[in-house]
């Protein structure tokens, strides 16, 4: 399964094309802007901010305003998916996301580094009553929910299986008590959501952790300024001791 998790990943076939789009980022000389995911990766990613000494501010100052300005930094609050969009159109230099979104939009940006927070993975589960556990007791075809399609899809091809994926945007865990599914593929980072909706753990397709992404075009043509940011989010995050 393709959910290896390289130290850079190289941009999509024609990654290249657009590249104007992508120079907004560019126009605001010495400023580096940073696109911060709403949800439970924001107060990490506030907390790597504040003690690589690039900002401080707190949660509810961002989530009042959704763009700060700080010294020589921009901090930019947008929906956890939308991260990739501002990076690869080049609306913000860097972006600090999870790797479950990386996986459904590998798009145009370089993947730099793993930030080591916001651990959790990504499960099949079943009801708890259910017969399904590894392949050899999977039947010709299953249905799953799901808010990650694409890896879904993938995971199970690689193991030969014949899947329906139902796309569902919320209340995953009902799909399977109500008869809709035989099973979801969700996040998890304690089980404890699974379990209070009497779903198990049948298989595991990936831990997910947050990562700093980066523009191509800043990350070429900003080298300076990017750079150094780059190298203090790494400190900040212990990948230089």
């Amino acid at each position: 399964m393709v959910l290896a998790r390289p130290a850079v990943e190289e941009p999509a076939a024609g990654a290249g094309r657009g590249a104007s789009r992508r120079r907004r980022c560019m126009t605001r000389d010495g400023t580096v802007s940073i696109a911060i995911p709403t949800g439970v990766l924001t107060t990490g990613a506030l907390g790597l901010l504040t003690k690589s000494g690039l900002t401080r501010m707190s949660a509810e100052e961002l989530g009042r305003r959704l763009l700060v300005d700080q010294s020589n930094v921009r901090v930019i609050l947008v929906r956890p998916a939308d991260v990739p969009a501002y990076v690869d159109h080049g609306a913000a230099d860097l972006g600090i996301v999870g790797k479950d979104i990386l996986w459904e939009s590998p798009g145009a940006h370089y993947e730099l580094v793993d930030l080591r927070f916001g651990d959790c993975r990504l499960v099949l589960a079943v009801p708890s009553a259910s017969k399904l556990n590894g392949p050899e007791t999977w039947p010709p075809m299953l249905r799953i929910a799901t808010k990650y399609p694409r890896t879904t899809s993938a995971w199970f091809e690689a193991r030969g299986q014949a899947v329906e994926v139902v796309r569902l945007h919320g209340s995953v865990e009902l799909a399977p008590q109500v008869g809709l599914v035989d099973g979801i593929v969700d996040l998890t980072a304690t089980g404890r959501t699974l379990r209070e909706n009497r779903l198990r753990i049948a298989a595991e397709l990936g831990a997910s952790t947050a990562r700093l992404i980066a523009n191509q075009a800043s990350l070429k043509t900003r080298t300076a300024a990017v750079q150094s940011v780059v190298s203090r989010l790494r400190e900040a995050s212990g990948l230089d001791r």
